[in-house]
């Protein structure tokens, strides 16, 4: 075994499990693509004060899980981005895209980075896909995005699933309701945690999503956002539940819910799996109207979106058994060698296939014909193409349906002829 392992909170993606991913990826491209989102892919690292204006400075991610430094001489730091939304907003402010046109649907499938402590589904460097829908906040755009995400999780197969939703409210909403929890956690010093107090000055709506099962105990009767909101912003929250209603998409309101990140206002959701345990959150979203301005930008833009843990979502589907019929591409044909004499011309004609667009493999070890029938087997060929010298001073080849063991000596551009037949990719090995 060699002396270097994998970094810890990094691993190595394998062929089999590979496949999953492709899998999924693929349903995302579709999938985005019908809804109209095109793909955008930013840098991997940003300038740190990106994320700080961002994310915001009292979140986990700025305080404690961003990997930063100083690589270039003028000393500004850079960080490898922990999230996507907003890259993507940087991006689209950079190339003044919303005076190209008035709404931009992006999507995107990216490797994220954080220090946090690596278990199951949470790594330091890991995947998320998602969408962001910018130049338009309506509540019909929120739940567009929304039923994208659905949409994704239902085209996967994925059963059990919860939707939680609730709305922040906009900035005159968020400014009463933290004077009411101010006032609300102020009598419970003695119980909250320090991470608690300190969002206690800056931001008490973090305290909302605190962990800590002391500080869990007493949010039950903290005040309800919901009871804070202007009759306006009720009312946009209510037009979202209505689209996912009238499209049979199931939520459930939950007044506690705030999300990880500063940039969030009025709808926030978050879709979680009992199959993950107590870190049970697949992906979530909401809007961010003013994550521009945060950034430097003269105007608020109006933007909603969401994003969604691959390796959470790739475990809930292994544990649900969605990838039990999902197995890795075989090749059409196994080219087998009789005589090794006869290996260069071999080569030749497992490239002729490939350039007629055949999946096709060959042995690259010399090994005997026997080894080579037992490799073609092993990955599911549905033809052996026998090159023997017989056949070759003739200008004939042996062509055998692994599946039904037919066997047939013909020339090449019959053997190219059988191939192309859209019936020759069905065969089954049995």
């Amino acid at each position: 075994m060699s002396q270097y392992q994998a970094v810890k909170g990094a691993r190595d993606i394998f062929p089999e499990e590979a496949v999953q991913w492709k899998y999924v990826e693929a349903i995302v491209h579709t999938l985005a693509s019908l809804y109209g989102f095109s793909e955008i892919r930013t840098p991997v690292f940003e300038y740190t004060e990106l994320f700080q204006r961002g994310i915001g400075a009292t979140t986990d991610i700025v305080g404690k899980e961003m990997f930063s430094f100083l690589p270039d001489p003028s000393g500004r730091s850079i960080t490898l981005r922990p999230e996507m939304t907003a890259g993507v907003m940087r991006a689209v402010l950079q190339k003044n895209l919303l005076s190209q046109a008035p709404v931009h649907k992006l999507y995107y499938i990216s490797e994220l980075f954080r220090k946090e402590r690596p278990q199951a589904g949470r790594q330091r460097q890991f995947s998320q896909f998602g969408a962001e829908l910018l130049g338009v906040s309506s509540p019909a755009a929120v739940a567009e995005v929304i039923t994208l995400m659905m949409q994704v999780f239902e085209s996967l197969g994925l059963q059990g699933l919860k939707l939680r939703i609730n709305s922040l409210g906009d900035t005159d909403d968020r400014v009463r309701y933290r004077e009411a929890l101010k006032e609300y956690f102020a009598p419970f010093d003695d119980i909250l945690d320090e991470a608690s107090k300190e969002r206690l000055q800056k931001n008490p709506l973090r305290i909302l999503d605190s962990k800590n099962p002391a500080v869990q105990e007493i949010v039950v009767g903290a005040p309800r956002l919901y009871d804070y909101l202007k009759a306006a912003s009720r009312d946009d929250f209510e037009k979202v539940l209505f689209y996912l209603s009238e499209r049979g998409i199931a939520f459930e309101i939950d007044h506690r819910l705030v999300r990880g990140l500063d940039y969030y206002c009025h709808t926030a959701f978050e879709v979680t799996s009992s199959e993950l345990g107590a870190q049970d959150a697949i992906g979530g979203g909401g809007r961010y109207d003013s994550l521009a301005r945060e950034l430097g930008n003269s105007s608020d833009v109006p933007a909603s979106g969401f994003a969604v843990g691959m390796e959470r979502l790739l475990m809930t589907m292994e544990k649900q058994g969605l990838f039990a019929s999902l197995i890795p591409a075989a090749p059409l044909v196994y080219v087998v060698v009789q005589q090794q004499e006869l290996g260069d011309h071999g080569l030749q004609i497992a490239y002729r296939l490939r350039k007629e667009g055949i999946s096709a493999e060959i042995d690259l070890a010399a090994r005997s014909m026997k080894a080579q029938m037992r490799e073609a087997n092993r990955m599911r060929a549905s033809y052996a193409l026998f090159i023997g010298s017989t056949e070759y001073a003739a200008g004939l080849y042996s062509l055998k349906n692994l599946g039904t063991s037919e066997q047939r000596v013909l020339s090449l551009e019959a053997v190219l002829e059988i191939l192309h037949e859209p019936a020759s990719r069905e065969v089954v090995k049995l």
